[in-house]
């Protein structure tokens, strides 16, 4: 072979040499970061991939809550007030200290406020919390707010920054009725004051969504003892889920649970091509919650409720809603103070914030 062969040789080696480092490199970078698939079903976890570099997450995140009507105390604290009950809004602060224990903050989306300020405080916060209650869910201002606030996540969602939204109880029947657009989808259940077990779909169904912060063992216990809190009347069956093309378009069921009466209904989902998950039950009733003798509170129930903060706050560090410091003091939960609701023992909540407006 002569010399000048014998170079090309080389330099062909060395290139292909190149080749394949860089080839590893992207690869290793594909493998850990993320992007969003809005238009495409996801039918696999390993599906959510991106290219480009590592994303830079949010390491100051705030969680907009969604107030709604009433006090928390079933009324006791507006006649003792002597206010007037059609400006009265709250927000149970038990769902405050459930985001805190995962490391983000709270904003209260006062329902009833302008909705100017609703759009401020949604341009700083980094994803939506509808938490459980007992309001109206008929077409009504708290409702219409509920739906504007869903319709723009998704829209933020569609412009490619990541916005997750979480409903608990009330706020999963809530993402139900905006989805289907069908205020009378909901059934009747009994599940009021009862904790239930997790019934997986399947052994996929463990891996996804904010069961993957769940360790194996965790999985165990939740599929097998009633450390999922449940306190409602109405729900939606497997089958009517299913059928409903508006729901199973939309979401995909991971577990379904048990009423008093042995019925089944569908207890957690996740949104299909959005960030969206719906949980009947109240991972945050376990830690914080104390009115109820049937409330778990086993170091597993704890367990519980710390991996779905966690799951609910490194969704959030994805959003790249920022705001100034000077919005971020204006905005939190912190310019108001709770009122001790649970000290008559009659109140469903221990503390709650409340809203005047």
């Amino acid at each position: 072979m002569d010399i000048a062969a014998l170079q090309n040789s080389t330099l062909m080696i060395v290139h292909l040499l190149f080749l394949l480092l860089f080839c590893s490199i992207d690869a290793h970078k594909a493998e850990k970061s993320y992007t969003l698939r809005m238009k495409e079903p996801i039918s696999k976890p390993s599906e959510q991939l991106c290219s480009g570099d590592e994303p830079t997450l949010q390491l100051r995140p705030l969680i907009g809550i969604l107030s709604q009507p009433g006090d928390g105390d079933k009324g006791r604290l507006i006649k003792r007030m002597g206010w007037n009950s059609t400006n009265v809004s709250y927000i149970a602060a038990s769902y405050v200290k459930f985001i805190e224990m995962g490391g983000a903050r709270a904003v209260p989306l006062i329902y009833n406020e302008p909705f100017d300020t609703l759009l401020l405080k949604f341009a700083a916060i980094n994803g939506i919390l509808f938490p459980g209650g007992s309001a109206s869910l008929r077409d009504g201002l708290f409702y219409r707010t509920a739906e504007k606030l869903f319709k723009m996540a998704l829209e933020e969602n569609d412009k490619g920054d990541y916005f997750p939204v979480f409903g608990t109880c009330l706020g999963f029947e809530l993402l139900c009725i905006i989805v289907s657009q069908d205020h009378d989808v909901l059934q009747r259940f009994s599940a009021q004051g009862q904790p239930s077990t997790l019934l997986f779909k399947n052994d996929w169904s463990k891996q996804r969504n904010m069961f993957k912060e769940f360790p194996s063992r965790l999985i165990e216990k939740v599929s097998t003892e009633s450390l999922a809190m449940e306190n409602h009347q109405f729900g939606i069956s497997p089958e009517n889920f299913t059928t409903n093309e508006a729901l199973s378009s939309f979401f995909r069921v991971l577990t379904t649970s048990l009423d008093k009466n042995h019925k089944v209904y569908v207890s957690t989902v996740e949104g299909r091509n959005y960030p969206v998950t719906g949980v009947q039950w109240h991972p945050e009733k376990n830690a914080f919650e104390w009115g109820l003798s049937s409330i778990p509170h086993s170091a597993e129930a704890i367990h519980v409720c710390q991996s779905v903060a966690n799951f609910l706050v490194s969704e959030l560090r994805k959003s790249n809603h920022t705001r100034s410091l000077e919005d971020e003091k204006k905005f939190l939960i912190y310019n108001y103070s709770p009122y001790y609701t649970g000290k008559d023992g009659h109140s469903s909540f221990e503390q709650s914030y409340v809203f005047v407006q």
